[in-house]
């Protein structure tokens, strides 16, 4: 008989807790074998296990500003060609055209662009000293905008001693030779800057200085101005009377602007003054001189001293190319020996200051220059000796506004006040070298 048999299992028991505690204590006996038998640096990988790698870099996109000049022959075209693809060049032009003429883009205008990656951002460029162009990317199109450049303004007191011309004096004191132009533009009705200036003239003017991004950027308005030539002192404020343009004003409120300017060229030398009898050089023999000879570059513009009715507008053996100017209260200007006519037709008006021809040496001349000669009712009189009539004043109703506004600036002018509208004074100093 066959039986299915099987052993019963075989049950072992637990061993008692002492036995436990000696398997615990033999495996952290062996734990620390391995500690001991590891070297420093195996150890401190084990405690202290390297981070994960880091994820993969992504590319950085870069912004880039490029500054430059506008080169000669240079157009918006081929300046845009250089950052912009062909496509949109044409049409980017074409949206200037409205707040720009691209014919008018100056050659020596600095220019920025912007780039980010190579995704053309923005373009600014210098139009004029006052405005600027903007092109800004906006969503897939262009912006275009002509805006004022944005300038810190600081009003500060500039003075100055002569000691030899007005253009090295300002120099000397750290300014730049535009204050030299608008200090005589001023006073150009008083004052022959060419003939008139003797060392130990001096000047000092209330004048608004431009900085851009914290760096100089030239001048704004002078504001008042006072010279003192030869022992008589010129004060002259700027104001505007009611519609009427600003202009300069003496204290008193009469008008800086006269008939005449004092000299028909602005900055160059006398080579003979004016005299009634003079050894001509080329015809040999002495004769009457009653006029100014100013000597200067061939090309030198020369401007009407005052506004008036071109008579004359021709060529002589003696006088060379020559202009003759019909002014008010019988007076007439001649201007001789000039290289070439400028922009008038005879016949015509022109402007006080207008140029009306340049510098040469045409005719009965040995060198370049400029003879200038006036006449009052056909006598010749000498230019220098006329007191011109001077423009309107200041009007009744704007007369005590203007008076407040003089004794402000005057003071600023003296020095009698510790700062200067918004800005610090600084009377200037000669530099040393």
């Amino acid at each position: 008989m066959d039986f299915d048999f099987q052993h019963p299992q075989q049950i072992v028991p637990d061993p008692p807790p002492r036995s436990r505690r000696k398997l615990w204590l033999g495996a952290v006996a062996i734990a620390v074998g391995i500690l001991l038998l590891m070297t420093g640096p195996d150890l401190y990988r084990l405690m202290n296990p390297p981070p994960p790698p880091p994820p993969p870099a992504v590319a950085e996109i870069r912004q880039k500003v490029v500054e430059g000049s506008i080169l000669p022959g240079e157009t918006l075209t081929t300046l845009f060609n250089r950052f912009l693809p062909a496509q949109d060049v044409y049409g980017l032009v074409e949206k200037v055209r409205p707040h720009f003429k691209p014919k008018d883009l100056c050659a020596g205008q600095p220019f920025q662009v912007c780039v980010t990656g190579d995704q053309f951002d923005r373009f600014e460029y210098d139009i004029n000293r006052d405005e600027q162009l903007i092109i800004a990317r906006d969503g897939s199109g262009y912006s275009v905008r002509r805006v004022a450049i944005p300038f810190e303004i600081r009003t500060e007191r500039v003075r100055g001693v002569i000691s030899s011309s007005l253009f090295e004096t300002v120099n000397s004191i750290g300014e730049e030779d535009s204050l030299a132009l608008l200090i005589a533009d001023i006073f150009a009705y008083d004052i022959d800057f060419i003939l008139d200036i003797r060392e130990g003239d001096s000047f000092q003017v209330l004048v608004e200085k431009r900085y851009r991004e914290g760096k100089p950027a030239g001048y704004g308005r002078l504001l008042a101005a006072e010279f003192t030539n030869q022992g008589q002192t010129y004060q002259a404020i700027r104001f505007r009377d009611g519609s009427r343009p600003e202009a300069w004003y003496a204290p008193d409120g009469q008008s800086r602007r006269q008939q005449f300017l004092r000299a028909p060229l602005e900055f160059s030398r006398i080579s003979s003054g004016y005299t009634m009898r003079r050894f001509h050089p080329i015809a040999q023999t002495w004769r009457a001189h009653p006029a100014i000879d100013y000597a200067a570059p061939t090309g030198t513009p020369i401007r009407s001293v005052g506004d008036g009715t071109v008579i004359a507008k021709a060529t002589s053996g003696g006088n060379g190319n020559y202009v003759k100017i019909r002014h008010n209260n019988g007076y007439e200007t001649m201007y001789l020996h000039m290289s070439r006519h400028g922009k008038i037709r005879q016949g015509g008006r022109v402007a006080q200051g207008q140029v009306i021809g340049y510098v040469g040496s045409t005719g009965l001349a040995t060198g370049p220059h400029l003879c200038y000669r006036m006449t009052r009712n056909g006598a010749p009189i000498n230019p220098n000796k006329v007191r011109s009539i001077a423009a309107e004043p200041i009007s009744k109703a704007n007369l005590p506004s203007f008076r407040a506004q003089t004794a402000s600036v005057l003071a600023q002018l003296a020095g009698r006040t510790t700062q200067v509208a918004g800005g610090s004074e600084r009377p200037a100093t000669p530099r040393t070298n």
